[in-house]
């Protein structure tokens, strides 16, 4: 079979490439877009860790072209150096270095100057984890606490608001463990992100196709009342089941204004048993805080209205293949995939070992919640009802 001729992309088409990864697409969407396999583009994105490089940019204080063009005109007219750094308001020092970096006067010429020049400026800064070592202790601490990224940077700004060299931006760490700067962070940090990958996935990024049955007289997530959607008071819920192996799952259930975490132990995933571990975790909270709760269309909640009939708490339903519009809960699966990855069984995890995995959770500092935790949030709302 003959080998098809390597392909070097032009700053526009990887341009592309950002933008689409930036959406979404997979490697293979990509790929698709130059007829080419996703193995071509790959080591574009791994190169930095999945986070797009900025732009360069030129120093103000670098030669332009035109100048070096100034310079070219001047020596072959046989111009003195001092002469021409003298036209270009420039130091003779500069104009000297500037030839002998390329050449001497009689071999210089200004656009290969000029593009060895933008070459040689090709060199990354020193990361600053490398520079401070006290903070790179303390972002590898908090990484081994299984804090993440863009919470620890957050953190910093709150613990350190007048300390500029103890605060990093979560783009920083996410580059200093995929791209293993050398003396920053060490590569077996990354098992303590909450997805193990070589490189960071766009937030719009999924490939999960929800295959659910109907259920009936399903409540659509449409008829929520207000107060649920806009998080206005607490109490209202999002929950689904996170599957461990074939025969093993547990219910994970978020409160969506403090982002507060309970997780429940389901010994089968039929919708009595599922229904009925839902209803006996339902009766450990006061009804103020247990208002509503928004299920994906998974078979599970077959048996939706004997779950409510029993607690008095309301079930609405995503619509078809949305799971995004149980945002909170989704994003908490995607946090519990740190303690169980996909394919373990969770069947050996007792109720109280799924309590301590919860904790953990709540006692994390979330953006959202200006980088308060969720056991703090969920304290003052329990407060308040007392």
């Amino acid at each position: 079979m003959k080998q098809r001729p390597r392909i070097y992309y032009t700053a526009t088409q990887k341009d592309l490439m950002w933008e689409r990864w930036k959406k979404g697409d997979s490697l293979q969407q990509i790929a698709q877009l130059f007829d080419r396999n996703h193995s071509s583009i790959q080591g574009i994105f791994v190169q930095t860790g999945g986070i797009r490089p900025p732009p360069r940019t030129r120093s103000k204080l670098a030669l332009t072209l035109a100048e070096r063009e100034a310079i070219s005109r001047g020596l072959a007219s046989g111009q003195s150096m001092r002469s021409i750094a003298t036209e270009l308001g420039r130091s003779p020092s500069t104009i000297s270095r500037e030839i002998g970096r390329n050449g001497d006067p009689e071999s210089y010429r200004a656009n290969q100057s000029d593009q060895a020049a933008w070459d040689r400026a090709h060199r990354p800064q020193t990361c600053k984890l490398v520079l401070n070592k006290t903070l790179a202790y303390l972002v590898a601490d908090k990484l081994q606490h299984n804090w993440s990224p863009q919470q620890i940077a957050g953190w910093l700004k709150e613990t350190y608001p007048d300390q500029e060299d103890y605060q990093v931006s979560h783009e920083t760490i996410y580059l200093s463990l995929f791209i293993q700067a050398r003396g920053a962070l060490k590569k077996e940090l990354t098992q303590h992100l909450r997805r193990t990958r070589i490189m960071r996935r766009s937030r719009h990024h999924t490939l999960k196709d929800v295959g659910l049955g109907k259920i009936k007289d399903a409540v659509s997530i449409r008829e929520r009342p207000a107060e649920v959607e806009d998080r206005a008071v607490p109490g209202h819920w999002e929950g689904d089941l996170l599957y461990g192996d074939a025969n093993s799952q547990i219910a994970t259930l978020v409160e969506r204004q403090t982002r507060y975490v309970m997780l429940v132990k389901v010994a089968r995933k039929d919708s009595e048993t599922v229904v009925n571990a839902l209803i006996k975790h339902a009766r450990k909270l006061p009804q103020e805080l247990y208002k509503s709760l928004t299920w994906d269309r998974g078979i599970e909640m077959a048996q939706h209205k004997r779950f409510t009939l029993a607690t008095d708490v309301q079930v609405y339903f995503c619509d078809p293949q949305h799971p995004w519009q149980r945002g909170s809960n989704e994003n908490t699966n995607g946090l519990l995939r740190q303690y169980f990855p996909k394919g373990m069984s969770l069947a050996n995890y007792s109720q109280a070992k799924l309590n301590a995995v919860a904790r953990q959770l709540n006692e994390r500092p979330r953006k959202t919640l200006n980088y308060q935790t969720p056991a703090e949030r969920f304290a003052q709302s329990v407060a308040s009802t007392g």
